[in-house]
């Protein structure tokens, strides 16, 4: 195609309502040519850069006349570009994209917050949702009109009784007592001459629902409340409808909804909603209210059920046969006036009916009682024509339904299994030729999906929670497969938002903030490494997937605020079993972060159980003084990159020091790691803290450790992303492939063989006697399939690389595999790798976007630089025990 394309306004694909007014512009160049060499960007509000010599394409800034609310333009852009034999030429103009500015300042807005009259509150997840509404009348049907709405609670807005949009769980989760996203929609489309009605749907949601594993509420407020303005223009003329006292509230069929317990629906309600009240108006604020950073929610896929099962005691058991986030649409509802229960699960117990018994967190304030799963929906009907069933004030986690109560026979046509999510752009696939491992990606693929709803949380089913630790160790695998640059620049905003005035990083984002959470009985977790250091890694990953600098200069101070924290900790505090040995600290000690609440390596295979009340007082010093070195590097690199070169040598210098105490504490005489476990020698080799002079030792220990584990790892939460990167990275490349290909617990393909459609939180999420144990949908072990992209079919970024303008392609056949392909849609354009090794001979074909260098690397044959275009090339096949270069592990620094 002869012209730019995947036009994006500050990574967002629709920037309709956007409050950013210094925006920036990316394409993809044509895709046939060798490399950009100028563009031309023009707007329909009188802005054109003319040619501006530049080989860069994303992030353009804006430079035209100042925005202002309700701005709107549409911008194109074309390129000049050099083809194979060196000759310039201009491309077509792309496509045209909208950009419409919000509203940005507090007199923008009208309408007023209002909510409805609830002298007495019923009691959490018992909560009923209001309809707000008011008529107005139109001589005409506008020229155009806007409705901008938000909620504290999940709103659902209606024109003249049609659906506004398709966003769903809106305003969307953030940070309410710093950030409150504003939905734009464009109306003009559903409004006519005559009367006209303005409704909206309100429920508890994030602001007041229960939420967690704790099940906490009120976590911002105790009142839910509205806010919607609906602006219309004609012939130069705005006029403005807003949310005020004259609204008027009713009773919806919404008996009750709750995110974590589920949603009861009474269609007879609708019916017998007696006399309308007036709305009340609400405290609310205009400061933090702001547009889209991020793609909205969607439902993305309806699923089909596989088969529904009647069982003895009159349940339906459906099955969808895919684990998911969302929610069910039925429409054979029952007998009027007759109950219909809704239990979601992920698993069937010993009956053949939906357990839930894995879900049910423990109740940390009353030590040996477990609390109620949730995900529980109802529905009665009233025998009224087209009433269906589809709770959008929930969200569930699930792959199974129990229907409880329906007479009739559930039929296939009669249910729809919504799947919910963020709706974010794919970006790269991996295939190979074994079955299992196609599988395995494919539920590493669902398991991020499920958990892509509005943050990235941890499972989407028993907390729902956008757990820090989570999304640093999967952040590199999800960049690859999907364009997360956008949904992830939203959450870090609500990260440094939760930032505590210490600096302590709060373990979970969104949350009402450091006040709140400072004060909670289970406080003492927040500031544990590998948890916190989400707030470097994650910006420095979205950097090295997009070449955005901003990300990095957007989460510069929080980065410091976090590494200050670490570091006063590390120098003024001493863990007391390293004193009871010596009164006096050694000089290295002021490096060693080992005191404060740590999780620590968390889970792993047959080590302790997890006792956070005993991590309080923990020496997790090995771990965390890994990671305080990890995040200075990175830190030192993000300084560079920013221009901050005194920065830059002084994190350097840190970080040094930092590894140097380490390995005095730490590495023993002959090389090995004191006390090795598979996860700290794993962790020593992917962060660098070993010598070079003692790599090998350590590899060697590593390797030690698998083979008399069984050929089995031995790795929990934190490390195993890195295990088979390293051991392939140290000489120990058909070892990774081992323990990649092992089958029996712990393993990956123990969930494959046990029919896993998503990932499992624990190694034995279901037991070999069917038995569930734990969330089955935790995405973090996933990031094994980054070995698959970078290793099995070998394309990755070359160390020092941003934005994928620097690749390494280097396959590395293993366990028997006769082919592997993948591919990733980079800034540049589409990178692809696919090798097949037949009789003796790996042949390997390679796709290179333009403004791409491509370094190709073949067992037995010289490195070869190439650019743009498809290439071919042929080398004997690896023999056994072939090793890699050994630069990925390290490229994160």
């Amino acid at each position: 195609m002869d012209q730019p394309t995947r036009l994006r306004t500050d990574h967002v694909s629709e920037a309709l309502g956007i409050t950013h007014t210094a925006p920036r512009f990316s394409w993809t160049p044509p895709q046939d040519t060798t490399r950009q060499t100028a563009y031309q960007l023009t707007a329909s509000n009188g802005w054109d850069t003319g040619r501006v010599e530049s080989a860069a394409h994303s992030h353009a800034p804006y430079a035209g006349p100042n925005l202002g609310s309700r701005d709107r333009f549409e911008w194109t852009v074309r390129t000049w570009n050099v083809d194979a034999h060196g000759v310039e030429q201009a491309s077509a103009w792309s496509e045209t994209m909208m950009v419409e500015i919000g509203l940005l300042h507090p007199a923008d807005w009208s309408a007023e917050w209002i909510g409805p009259d609830e002298p007495v509150i019923p009691a959490p997840a018992e909560r009923p949702g209001y309809a707000l509404y008011r008529d107005f009348t139109l001589e005409a049907a506008p020229e155009s009109a806007r409705a901008y709405a938000t909620a504290h609670g999940i709103y659902e807005l209606f024109i003249n009784g049609r659906r506004v949009g398709g966003q769903e769980l809106t305003p969307g989760s953030t940070s309410y007592h710093s950030t409150l996203q504003v939905q734009a929609f464009d109306i003009t489309a559903l409004l006519r001459a005559g009367t006209n009605t303005v409704r909206a749907v309100l429920t508890d949601g994030w602001y007041r629902g229960t939420f967690g594993f704790t099940r906490d509420v009120d976590m911002y407020g105790t009142q839910t409340a509205l806010l919607v303005q609906v602006e219309l223009e004609s012939g130069g003329a705005r006029s403005v409808i807003g949310t005020d006292e004259s609204w008027l509230v009713s009773p919806t069929e919404i008996a009750a909804a709750d995110l974590m317990a589920g949603q009861q629906v009474d269609f007879r309600l609708l019916r017998d909603s007696g006399v309308p009240s007036h709305a009340v108006l609400r405290e609310g604020s205009f400061d933090t209210l702001t547009g889209p950073v991020a793609p909205p929610t969607r439902i993305v896929e309806e699923l089909v059920p596989v088969s529904i099962t009647r069982l003895p005691n009159g349940n339906q058991v459906v099955d969808l046969g895919q684990n998911i986030n969302g929610w069910i649409r039925l429409s054979r509802l029952g007998t009027p006036g007759h109950k219909v229960t809704l239990v979601y699960g992920e698993a069937l117990g010993p009956d053949g009916d939906v357990s839930q018994d894995h879900l049910r967190p423990i109740d940390f304030r009353n030590p040996g009682q477990f609390l109620a799963a949730g995900q529980v929906d109802s529905v009665i009907a009233s025998g009224a024509a087209g009433e269906v069933f589809e709770p959008r004030h929930t969200v569930h986690g699930f792959q199974y339904v129990s229907v409880q109560g329906l007479e009739e026979d559930v039929l296939p046509t009669d249910l729809l299994g919504c799947m919910v999510q963020t709706d974010l752009e794919r970006l790269g696939t991996f295939s190979c030729s074994d079955r299992r491992l196609n599988t395995l990606h494919e539920i590493v693929e669902w398991s991020f999906r499920d958990n892509a709803c509005e943050v990235p949380t941890d499972c989407p089913q028993r907390e729902k929670a956008g757990w820090t630790g989570d999304w640093q160790l999967f952040v590199p695998t999800a960049a690859y497969l999907f364009d997360v640059s956008g949904f992830s620049r939203k959450w870090l905003n609500d990260v440094r938002a939760d930032q505590w005035e210490n600096g302590v990083v709060s373990n979970i984002s969104p949350s009402p903030g450091a006040d709140v959470i400072s004060a909670d009985f289970m406080a003492f977790t927040n500031g544990s490494s590998g948890w916190g250091d989400a707030i470097v890694m994650v910006p420095w990953e979205i950097y090295r997937a997009t070449g955005d600098t901003g990300i990095l200069a957007e989460n510069w101070e929080a980065m410091n605020r976090w590494l200050g924290f670490i570091r006063r900790t590390a120098e003024g505090n001493r863990h007391p079993a390293r004193a009871s040995v010596s009164a006096m600290p050694a000089p290295h000690e002021q490096y060693l972060w080992d005191t404060g609440f740590h999780f620590g390596e968390w889970m792993e295979p047959g080590g302790p159980a997890p006792d956070l009340f005993a991590s309080k007082s923990a020496d997790n010093g090995i771990v965390a003084t890994a990671y305080y070195r990890h995040s200075a590097a990175i830190m030192a690199k993000v300084a560079a990159v920013l221009g901050k070169d005194a920065a830059a040598l002084k994190l350097a210098e840190l970080s040094e020091n930092v590894r140097r105490a380490w390995q005095q504490e730490y590495l023993l005489p002959d090389g090995t790691v004191d006390g090795g476990t598979q996860a700290n020698c794993v962790r020593a080799l992917a962060f660098d803290l070993v010598p070079d002079a003692k790599r090998a030792a350590v590899a060697d220990q590593l390797a030690g450790l698998v083979r008399n584990a069984g050929i089995h790892l031995g790795t929990g939460f934190l490390s195993t992303p890195y295990l088979l990167p390293v051991l392939a990275d140290n000489g120990y490349l058909d070892l990774a492939y081992e323990l990649l290909m092992q089958d029996s617990e712990p393993s990956w393909l123990v969930m494959v063989d046990r029919g896993a459609t998503t990932m499992w939180e624990a190694w034995d999420g279901i037991a070999s006697d069917g038995s569930a144990r734990q969330s089955l949908n935790h995405y973090s072990k996933g990031a094994v399939v980054s070995f698959l992209h970078r290793y099995t079919a070998g394309v990755r970024q070359a160390p020092g690389s941003a934005g994928w303008e620097d690749i390494i392609i280097e396959p590395c056949p293993g366990a028997g595999l006769t082919s592997a392909s993948t591919s990733h849609q980079g800034p540049q354009g589409l990178i692809h790798a696919g090798w097949t090794n037949a009789d003796g001979v790996l042949t390997l074909t390679v796709t290179v976007p333009p403004g791409t260098t491509a370094e190709v690397r073949l067992p037995g044959e010289p490195a070869a630089a190439v650019g743009p275009g498809t290439h071919t090339f042929r080398a004997a096949a690896p023999a056994i025990g072939a090793t890699t270069s050994a630069d990925l592990a390290r490229s994160a620094l």
